[in-house]
């Protein structure tokens, strides 16, 4: 059976300020088919390279906003091009330290796959699951060492050195954010999620840290769930720009957020329901 996936975004009441928020991204796994908006009028601003868009809301004033996303399983979309290309910011830039350790990693290893799982390995073995209130690259304007040391951090946190060490050992990554929701939470999750996406020699394969920290083991493999549940992806990169609206090196958009124009931003409150919906065809593995 395929599904059709429908991803149900509620804000609390908006009191006049508007939305930014993620439109969906195309995946081998599934494709977006709609966003649709109540409770306001939707328009489009795009990131400063003009490769990913984004929906802006301005609330109509009764209420809540609410946002519905659709997708569906189907083998025939990709990751785009732009989510791999480096975009060199504070979130993205490695500190020579690390270009220097992921390198030696990469030499290491027999071939370009394990090199990749290598500086997997390392990066997992560099962190525990957590989200402090000081985080490893808060104050650095790139991607710090942590040497033998052992940092607390988010799955943001954890992607933002993986990637970082990736591209500094010469390998295409990209940063996926969207929701993943646990099997444990049925059809509702909190906040957004994010994950690796690694392209090597025609072989796209994705990695999701932070789940195997969650599950209490360091033992990393490809996949994208090795937590049971289900995920949609809504954006890609970090370190974005909207000039527009005065954003500058936004760190990362996989959720609703509050804009005032003028370059603030915070996320806004919200409930995230997902619905699957199986139809008669052929089912794409998740």
């Amino acid at each position: 059976m395929e599904r059709q996936i429908t991803v149900t975004v509620d804000t609390t009441d908006a009191a006049g300020r508007n939305i930014l928020a993620p439109i969906g991204l195309p995946t081998p796994y599934q494709r977006p088919l709609d966003l649709t908006v109540e409770g306001g009028r939707a328009g489009f601003v795009f990131d400063a390279t003009g490769s990913q868009a984004a929906a802006l809301i301005e609330p109509d004033g009764s209420g809540a906003v609410t946002l519905r996303y659709r997708a569906e399983d189907s083998a025939a979309g990709a990751y785009p091009d732009a989510m791999f290309r480096h975009r060199p910011n504070r979130f993205t830039r490695a500190a020579e330290a690390l270009v220097t350790d992921a390198r030696a990693l990469a030499d290491r290893a027999p071939d370009g796959h394990a090199a990749i799982q290598a500086i997997v390995n390392d990066t997992a073995a560099r962190f525990t699951y957590g989200h402090p209130a000081e985080r490893f690259m808060d104050g650095h304007d790139a991607i710090p060492h942590l040497g033998c040391g052992v940092a607390e951090g988010s799955c943001v946190d954890i992607n933002a050195y993986l990637i970082a060490a990736l591209r500094a050992a010469g390998f295409e990554a990209g940063y996926v954010t969207g929701y993943f929701f646990p099997v444990e939470k049925g059809n509702w999750c909190e906040d957004g999620h994010c994950w690796v996406v690694t392209r090597h020699e025609g072989v796209t394969l994705e990695w999701d840290i932070a789940h195997h920290l969650k599950m209490g083991t360091r033992d990393i493999c490809c996949g994208l769930n090795p937590k049971p549940g289900h995920r949609i992806a809504m954006a890609h990169s970090m370190g974005l720009d909207f000039p527009p609206l005065g954003i500058t090196g936004m760190k990362i958009l996989s959720e609703a957020l509050f804009v005032d124009g003028a370059g603030g931003h915070d996320f806004a409150p919200v409930a995230i329901i997902c619905d699957l919906a199986e139809t008669e065809t052929k089912a794409i593995p998740a």
